[in-house]
């Protein structure tokens, strides 16, 4: 594991209109690990992977990913230097195939991507919807959505991927499958970012937990329940 920090975020302050939400968040991720944000409704979480990830632009602070000043970057910026974003909720087409779905998480990778070879992989890391590739969406159930919904984003091989809630509607034994995939991704080499609801899973999978509350951020010490 590398110990160095493959993301950084300083003193992060954000918001919506005259409402500040963030209010100087600092947190540092390590590269090859998961780290989960967790708080209460309305701490910021889901603000603060989108001031992140340049859906929302920060009133002041910094970002920075592998060294690199992204601060207010727009999304397609992000993902060309390796972060992609999976959503809260289902994000899916759900007329289109299993198959069409993925497909088109290559549309906004580098234009000499081998789009076939990663579509490949991507079936191959998710077996429960290789053999359900040619098959609508929708006929996926709410924990297999997701799934697909992360091996889309997986088209664009990403260092870090931040993911909201992942595990939010989903069953116990839906849970726990979804979880031993992050910690696949994680021994894969991907760095994972996420937010989880449950505090007590968050730390069962976790290498780092970060709690956020009342606009700030403050790491959770080891072995704190």
């Amino acid at each position: 594991m590398d110990a160095d920090p493959i993301l950084v975020v300083e003193d992060l302050v954000a918001g919506y209109g005259a409402t500040t939400i963030l209010d100087g968040v600092s947190l540092a991720v390590r590269r090859g690990t998961i780290t989960t944000v967790i708080g209460p409704n309305g701490a910021g979480k889901s603000t603060l992977f989108e001031t992140i990830f340049g859906a929302l632009h920060p009133r002041s602070g910094r970002v920075h990913f592998e060294g690199a000043d992204i601060t207010g970057l727009p999304p397609r910026a992000l993902i060309g230097r390796g972060i992609c974003y999976v959503p809260q909720g289902r994000n899916v087409f759900p007329e289109l195939s299993v198959r069409n779905n993925i497909e088109l998480g290559g549309v906004a990778a580098e234009k000499n991507a081998d789009v076939t070879r990663r579509l490949a992989t991507a079936l191959d890391r998710f077996p429960v919807l290789g053999a359900k590739a040619d098959r609508a969406a929708a006929t996926l159930s709410a924990g297999e959505q997701k799934m697909l919904e992360i091996a889309r984003a997986l088209m664009l091989e990403p260092k870090l991927m931040l993911i909201d809630e992942p595990s939010i509607g989903l069953s116990p034994i839906m849970i726990a499958e979804l979880f031993a995939i992050l910690r696949r991704l994680r021994a894969g080499g991907i760095t994972v970012l996420m937010i989880e609801q449950n505090a007590k899973r968050a730390r069962e999978l976790s290498d780092e937990t970060v709690v956020l509350e009342l606009g700030r951020a403050q790491p959770l010490p080891s072995g704190e329940r």
